[in-house]
């Protein structure tokens, strides 16, 4: 009897305490604007507890919409058509030029995408066409991956309307240091990437050439010029490492993997001042960009503009006057005095901009990245920035974003 009473009032005194602690918490949500919900009472489910997917009413711009994974391309293509894309546009590159490393691979496929994004899946890529023994992989005396069109891989092209298609095995295992051909295509693609029509050297060649007579000597460059080499005149045929097509006028490309000589100084004196001149396939030469391996290679390059620049203050005017001026670190401004005649009949010289000089580093690290956490190379110089195929912000309107190639290869398709 004592025991059962003495749990009895423990209990009535449990049950009260309850009781006080409810009725405080129903006048706290009262003013609070809440409510409290009675057992068994059915809740309507909230956006925050509703399953990722299974509401409608999630505004934009959430913390939960931040967390949706977007499918990029493969939400409207399958992936199927995406490798078949990838792989007939991959190996179109290889045929042309005969070689090709994974970045150019990411350069032409993926150029929309950030830099790791479209490595990684160039990398993808080349390791399924290796596995089906379209592409072989070599490496050069310098250690470099480089790959070539096997005879499979031409006839999978043929079979799909690449009528000149061929393997580039033999070539490519002959190849000891294709490094500067390499450079020249990656420089074109990236071109092409933002919509401007280029080509290597050889190329070009073909076609100066192209309809021409047999007969006659072939056409061995785009622009003829005066140099001076220890006191003499040399009369000399110059042509691009690589040529782009842009509006306004061509852009020369030159590539300097090693020191130049003095014969190869007096050529780039020459083009420099040769800028608004008319080029033989019609075009006039508006830019030159000059790309260096190394920073003693650029800082010799600036040297010899600087000395231009220097030598412009010194020359006295006339019509035939061309001065050059650096309006930013590394780029350089070109102007010719031109006489023009005057309303009232006097004549005077007026400088007339005649184009621009580019220096700047080839992205050599940029095949040396790593997508993972041994990478201790950087990403700049890619795509999203104002670095390819040159820096054209300080001398023009800024580069276009690349779009996907692959949505309009598969939309043809």
């Amino acid at each position: 009897m004592t025991t059962r009473s003495s749990l009895t009032a423990k209990d009535g005194r449990q049950i009260q305490l309850l009781g006080q602690t409810a009725d405080l918490l129903s006048r706290q949500l009262g003013a609070s604007g809440g409510s409290l919900i009675s057992p068994g009472q059915r809740t309507s489910r909230t956006t925050d507890d509703t399953p990722h997917g299974l509401c409608d009413e999630t505004p934009p711009g959430s913390s939960r919409d931040a967390r949706r994974v977007h499918r990029g391309l493969s939400a409207q293509l399958s992936t199927a058509a995406l490798q078949s894309s990838s792989r007939l546009m991959a190996l179109t590159m290889l045929n042309r030029f005969r070689v090709m490393r994974t970045i150019d691979v990411a350069v032409l496929c993926y150029p929309e995408r950030p830099f790791k994004a479209a490595l990684t899946a160039a990398q993808r890529a080349v390791r399924g066409m290796v596995k089906d023994q379209l592409i072989k992989r070599y490496k050069t005396d310098r250690f470099q991956t480089i790959y070539a069109l096997t005879a499979k891989g031409a006839d999978w092209l043929r079979e799909r309307g690449v009528e000149d298609a061929e393997s580039s095995v033999r070539r490519a295992s002959d190849m000891t240091n294709p490094e500067h051909r390499l450079w020249l295509q990656l420089l074109v693609l990236a071109a092409e990437a933002r919509g401007v029509r280029a080509e290597t050297e050889q190329e070009l060649l073909r076609r100066l050439n192209r309809g021409t007579d047999p007969m006659r000597e072939a056409i061995q460059g785009l622009l003829t010029v005066n140099v001076y080499v220890d006191g003499r005149v040399a009369r000399r045929t110059l042509r691009p490492d690589a040529l782009l097509a842009e509006e306004g006028g061509a852009t020369w490309i030159e590539v300097d993997r090693s020191k130049r000589g003095s014969d190869r100084d007096a050529s780039l004196r020459a083009l420099v001042l040769s800028l608004g001149a008319q080029l033989k396939d019609a075009t006039t030469l508006r830019r030159v960009v000059v790309f260096c391996k190394s920073e003693r290679i650029q800082g010799r390059a600036l040297a010899l503009l600087r000395g231009l620049v220097r030598q412009s203050v010194e020359q006295p005017l006339g019509a035939a006057r061309r001065s050059v001026r650096e309006i930013r670190p590394g780029t350089f401004e070109v102007h010719a005095d031109q006489t023009q005649t005057l309303s009232d009949g006097r004549i005077m010289d007026r400088p007339v901009k005649m184009g621009h000089v580019i220096v700047q580093q080839l992205p050599v690290w940029l095949p040396k990245a790593r997508i993972d956490s041994r990478n201790a190379f950087s990403d700049e110089g890619w795509l999203d920035k104002d670095y390819l195929p040159y820096r054209r912000a300080s001398v023009g309107p800024p580069w276009n974003a690349p779009l996907s190639p692959l949505l309009g290869m598969s939309m043809k398709s």
